[in-house]
């Protein structure tokens, strides 16, 4: 089985950082036409034209550097927003030195914990996590939400903002039960001082729910995505952003429920608003078109998945280039629809070609460079070559143990992987630990009525089975009708 691609479109939580300006003795019409070219860098940012911002931000950042200073508050700014565009285009490596550079010089004329300083810690957090460097965001995104709590307060709205940021960051590592306590504490403050129906409220029940529904708790998920679009659609219209940002998360919530046909429905109904509202080329709306493609293959429509992932790809490549982190999810994608269709010779060079680029853009040890690494790995098994496989399989389960831990979902989708090699092989005895290890953590981590606790378990069947063990077949499928049953209750 391929990778599983992103269902994009999840609301976030990380804000551009806003310098505030000061009087300068420069000509206020100067200031005024420099501050003039800021806006058009930030209206192309809304409208998703990153490329175009860029060129506008590099252009804007270079005349203010001359003319006020690479320390005026508005130079900063511009520093600010051209490094969040080139985040958004993946160019990490120029976007972290434009972040430090902003944070050193407020942390030299604002003090450690102004809110503009924690704005730019979270800022420079958020390149870190992207990257997969979660060890050194971890540290910013605590001491930005320590500095907010003193200077603003437990429940000022950019305080709630770090809140969410800390429990994304511990979602993204697995770390569920960190993650909970905090996305609870942002809705319900958020709830008391900006009022049910805020748009900064209903960000709150869009992540807990996705919390939820990564926890395979789609009946707590459900009411609470149902909650938000409803607000949404009330407060701001059926087809404002926010709104189909709500509606998508709802349809990525029916695909994880195999409820594929409502998925499909819903998923048109974004993609068409949204070409409508955004354009044809907006970052959101070729999301949208890799959504539905990805609903078409699971329902078997390949004639339609395809053209529709072609239609992704191309307006990703025009968009962000040829190895930006969506791009290559894109080809992901597209490689998995040829897979499904046994089109091997079109599967494999998309597949080296994202490992390739992801390696390069990425590292070796990102979290997506090595989901590259397994899904070459599944395609070299179904063709028999487990020789190749099997290395591949054990570098991304050594890999995902360091980067993200022993009982991450990712890592243990990966030790499924290599037992179901070790299975094919007929090495039972190798076989056998490694669905345990994953049977025993998911119960754990996500309990015994999630589907993945449940495919593991009638993988395990199959192997005793097949061992003529009954007694152990027995018991084990007693449990799984026991989840089954409390899954349905």
């Amino acid at each position: 089985m391929m990778g599983a691609a992103r269902f994009a479109g999840r609301l976030g939580a990380l804000a551009v950082a806003v310098v505030l300006t000061v009087s300068s003795a420069l000509a206020a019409d100067v200031r005024q036409e420099i501050r003039d070219a800021g806006q058009a860098v930030m209206e192309a940012y809304h409208a998703g034209q990153y490329q175009h911002g860029v060129a506008l931000a590099e252009d804007t950042l270079k005349r203010a550097e001359a003319e006020l200073g690479r320390e005026d508050p508005d130079t900063l700014s511009y520093a600010n927003n051209l490094a969040v565009l080139y985040g958004h285009l993946g160019r990490y490596g120029e976007a972290e030195p434009l972040f430090l550079r902003v944070l050193g010089a407020l942390e030299r004329s604002q003090g450690r914990e102004h809110p503009d300083t924690v704005s730019s810690i979270n800022n420079l957090a958020g390149i870190y996590e992207s990257q997969g460097r979660y060890a050194e965001a971890e540290p910013l995104y605590l001491r930005a939400l320590e500095a907010s709590e003193r200077v603003l307060g437990r429940e000022h709205p950019d305080t709630l903002i770090s809140v969410n940021n800390l429990a994304n960051l511990y979602e993204s590592q697995g770390r569920y039960d960190e993650a909970e306590p905090l996305y609870l504490r942002a809705l319900e403050a958020s709830e008391r001082v900006l009022g049910r129906e805020h748009p900064d409220t209903l960000t709150s029940v869009n992540n807990l729910a996705n919390l939820y529904e990564s926890q395979g708790r789609y009946d707590e998920a459900e009411p609470l995505y149902l909650r938000a679009l409803e607000a949404s659609e009330r407060v701001l219209g059926r087809e404002h952003p926010d709104t189909l940002i709500s509606v998508n998360n709802l349809a990525g919530l029916y695909q994880h429920q195999g409820r594929y046909g409502e998925a499909a429905e819903v998923c048109q109904r974004v993609l068409e608003a949204r070409e409508r509202v955004l354009g044809p080329e907006h970052p959101d709306t070729l999301s949208s078109l890799n959504n539905l493609a990805l609903l078409y293959q699971i329902l078997g429509r390949y004639g339609e998945a395809e053209p529709l992932h072609r239609r992704a790809l191309e307006g990703q490549e025009r968009l962000f280039g040829r190895d930006h982190p969506d791009t290559l999810i894109s080809i992901s994608n597209l490689a998995g629809l040829y897979y499904r269709q046994d089109r091997d010779g079109d599967a494999e060079p998309l597949l080296l070609r994202v490992l390739e680029a992801r390696e390069r853009v990425l590292g070796r040890a990102h979290p997506d460079t090595l989901g590259s690494v397994n899904n070459l790995a599944n395609l070299y098994e179904s063709q028999g070559r487990y020789a190749e496989a099997e290395p591949l399989l054990l570098r991304a389960l050594e890999g995902l143990e360091l980067t993200l831990g022993r009982e991450h979902p990712n890592t243990l989708s990966s030790a499924n992987n290599l037992a179901g090699l070790y299975e094919d092989q007929g090495r039972d005895s190798d076989a056998e630990p490694l669905y345990q290890r994953v049977l025993e953590a998911r119960e754990r981590t996500l309990g015994g009525e999630h589907p993945e606790t449940r495919r593991t378990l009638v993988a395990l069947i199959s192997l005793y089975e097949k061992q003529g063990r009954k007694d152990e077949a027995a018991a084990l499928t007693r449990r799984l009708e026991a989840a089954q049953k409390q899954q349905g209750s």
